[in-house]
């Protein structure tokens, strides 16, 4: 294995030179120093030395350069390189844009410039930062390669499926040279796609999700068969409940059926959530949270599907697809919610081949310079309209209503209108699709006229609603009309308690009809919607665990 590095940028030539002349007269034995003097060339030299493999320990870069400023480098390099310690090269004029920095990109350490003596201002600072580098858990980073055809539904599939679980892969068309090598070195003829060749060289055709985790690393098994906490769910709701079942002591286990994240997950950019100034991605949120709940002694379980849930006693008994089974003592439900399907003729035949369910982000980069559209109103298709039009020739908004002013927050809206690539087509719908072997037209009607049109595009993004898909908890707990799961105070109905409730107290205020079993997140009756609410419920729902453990 390569040496680590230790990488260094700014784009003050002198000061440059000074900082690698320290780092290679003290670390230069033992580490790589890498030198770059700007944040385009600093991440260029991260994803080589990604590709590469080569570990890399530190990032130093300069707060003020011009282009990419440091923070926006330590931003996108602790994406490629989330275990090592970043730390900021500051002048005292700065020093609040380092303390703000610390929420933005998780900063270890800030530096005034100049830090001379270094043995006293330079090297304390990272040797400390290098001892806790050492000693933490730094697995090589792998790379899986992924073989299949650009429409392809089940390519596109297991191409998210690894996104989401933060997996790095690489892409090969079937149709291409290499792609073409990779398949005769499998042993595959190409029909069955797509191939997926593991960092061990074992090669999968057309696997299952299940499979596919279990061939790349993922846990599918639960290490027990008892816990303190069973949370069903892997969104923010879920993982805020992981992070602080585990951390207050609870024997916790989190079972998630595709990726941690959730819908929030898929989001391109969530700027509305506290503590973020500059906003993050969905699958940055999603990343730092699921390393939360395995460092406080989660298990984090995926690929597993939850198809029923029993009262056995004091136990609840939480069975899966498979067959198997796990029991708790108690239970939280933060399954989210997934988008609805639209009905339209074409729509299902040309999923993942040019019509996405979210995917945005996953499919961005091939939507560059070609004209988009997105139907739904809601922040999640604003983000994505937002992010989209940074490449794409036109992104066009298809919303039922007259406006997104009832659905979508200021800030978005605000964005929206302020994009020339972006156009919003009020009171529409996408009644049809049609293409040959992928997306080419899509029909629209004006719902104000009654006028229909056919634009030529080849993608179209759907974020059209949500449905909480809880049937398999229909005759357990009590659900609202929608399927929503109803708890607390709402489940009290003219001062009747809920059929089957024998306790004498009330059910606490995010507990379902089930006593044990609480409700959190998009999944919970009248809940707000929100990743900030989300992440407080799962928060307070553990509060309630303690209590009903305590006193059932």
């Amino acid at each position: 294995m390569a040496q680590p590095a230790i990488l260094s940028v700014d784009d003050d030539p002198s000061v440059s030179r000074a900082i690698v002349r320290d780092l290679r007269r003290n670390y230069g034995e033992r580490y790589r120093i890498v030198r770059a003097q700007s944040g385009d060339e600093a991440l260029a030299a991260l994803k080589e030395m990604k590709l590469r493999g080569d570990p890399v320990a530190v990032l130093l870069a300069d707060y003020r350069m011009p282009g990419m400023s440091g923070i926006e480098f330590l931003e996108q390099g602790m994406d490629l390189y989330p275990a090592a310690k970043r730390v900021l090269l500051t002048a005292y004029a700065d020093t609040d844009a380092a303390i703000d920095a610390i929420n933005v990109v998780d900063l270890d350490h800030y530096l005034l410039k100049p830090w001379d003596p270094p043995e006293e201002k330079l090297y304390p600072v990272l040797d400390a930062l290098l001892d806790a580098w050492v000693t933490s858990d730094r697995k090589p980073v792998t790379e899986t390669k992924v073989v299949g055809h650009r429409w392809s539904a089940r390519s596109s599939e297991v191409r998210e499926f690894l996104a989401r679980n933060q997996l790095p892969y690489r892409w090969y068309m079937s149709d291409e040279p290499e792609g073409q090598r990779l398949l005769e070195a499998a042993g595959a003829d190409g029909m069955r796609l797509p191939v997926v060749i593991t960092c061990g060289g074992q090669a999968l055709v057309e696997p299952t999700d299940s499979e596919l985790a279990h061939h790349v690393g993922l846990a599918t098994t639960p290490a027990s068969d008892f816990y303190d906490l069973v949370v069903i769910g892997g969104g923010p709701a879920g993982l805020g409940a992981a992070v602080y079942g585990a951390s207050e002591g609870l024997r916790t286990v989190l079972v998630e059926r595709t990726a941690t994240g959730g819908q929030a997950g898929q989001s391109s950019r969530i700027e509305n959530y506290l503590g973020f100034p500059d906003g993050l991605s969905g699958a940055q949120l999603a990343d730092r949270a699921r390393r939360q709940v395995v460092k406080f002694g989660a298990e984090v379980i995926t690929t597993r599907e939850v198809v029923a849930l029993e009262v056995n006693g004091s136990a609840r008994t939480v069975r899966f697809a498979d067959g198997a089974s796990l029991d708790a003592h108690t239970v939280i439900l933060a399954t989210g919610v997934s988008y609805r399907q639209l009905s339209a003729p074409g729509l299902d035949e040309f999923t993942g081949r040019g019509v996405y369910y979210g995917s945005a982000v996953t499919e961005a980069a091939r939507c560059s310079g070609q004209d988009v559209y997105i139907v739904g109103g809601a922040n999640s298709a604003g983000q994505a309209a937002v992010y989209l039009a940074r490449g794409a020739s036109s992104v066009t908004i298809v919303v039922r209503a007259r406006s997104l002013d009832d659905s979508m927050s200021h800030y978005l809206i605000q964005q929206i209108r302020q994009n020339p690539r972006i156009t919003v087509r009020a009171c529409s719908e996408v009644i049809g699709v049609e293409g040959d072997d992928h997306l080419e037209r899509i029909t629209l009607r004006d719902n104000t006229t009654g006028r229909t049109e056919t634009v030529e595009a080849q993608w179209l993004f759907l974020f059209i609603g949500a449905a909480p898909r809880t049937d398999w908890l229909d005759g357990v707990v009590v659900r609202d009309d929608h399927g929503y799961v109803v708890s607390g105070p709402d489940l009290v109905v003219d001062g009747k308690r809920p059929r089957g409730w024998e306790l004498e107290r009330v059910p606490h205020h995010l507990e379902t009809s089930v006593p044990g079993v609480f409700a959190a997140g998009d999944v919970r009756s009248d809940s707000a919607k929100r990743v900030a609410s989300a992440v407080g419920e799962g928060a307070m729902a553990v509060m309630l665990v303690h209590r009903y453990l305590a006193k059932p």
